[in-house]
């Protein structure tokens, strides 16, 4: 089974405003990824909170989701995906790793993903725009001990370093992998 952890902690500094809860074409940013994540083939969703946590778990009520807080998110980021990953049952093979700030990553990368992980075998799979990478990404849990363990100062980075290997970069048609929304720029882009 395959389990997404969708990244809703943070803080919004760049923004200056709770961005998840930002209007995103006809719902909010964080009901435009769950739409995107709970309509894929993925088996579960975890959804990290945070900062704003109240806010935001009243906008997402009515998703398919669970939800576990991260009350350290200010450590940053790489503490939202240990908080969601712990809190993936142990008959999980397979973590998603969504951005909260990537409204316009819909089933067909998502899905996209996960066939490539299940037909490669590789325990990292990541999507890929004109040669560069991007989110989300799709990690097998033989790595959960490995991911418990990194230092926040490395990050996942620290996980895709020491195993070269086991990456499988995926092709998508969608610039969407690589943008994801921090600052009001970056949301007057998206908005088109």
């Amino acid at each position: 089974m395959i389990g997404a952890v969708v990244l809703a902690a943070g803080e919004s500094r760049r923004m200056g405003v709770p961005k998840l809860l930002l209007p995103y074409r006809g719902a909010t940013m964080i009901e435009a990824v769950l739409s995107g994540v709970t309509a894929s083939r993925v088996d579960a969703t975890w959804v990290v909170l945070g900062s704003g946590r109240r806010a935001i778990r009243k906008k997402i009520r009515g998703f398919p989701v669970s939800v576990t807080v991260n009350t350290r998110f200010r450590r940053g980021m790489l503490s939202s995906i240990q908080k969601g990953i712990a809190a993936l049952p142990g008959g999980f093979r397979a973590a998603l790793v969504v951005l909260g700030d990537q409204p316009d990553i819909g089933p067909p990368i998502i899905d996209l993903l996960i066939d490539a992980w299940k037909d490669a075998r590789k325990g990292i799979v990541v999507p890929a725009f004109e040669g560069r990478r991007g989110h989300p990404l799709l990690l097998d849990l033989k790595y959960r001990r490995d991911i418990e363990g990194l230092s926040p100062e490395i990050g996942l980075r620290g996980l895709l370093a020491a195993h070269p290997d086991d990456i499988l970069a995926v092709d998508v048609p969608a610039a969407a992998v690589l943008a994801d929304i921090d600052t009001p720029e970056d949301y007057r882009k998206a908005l088109g």
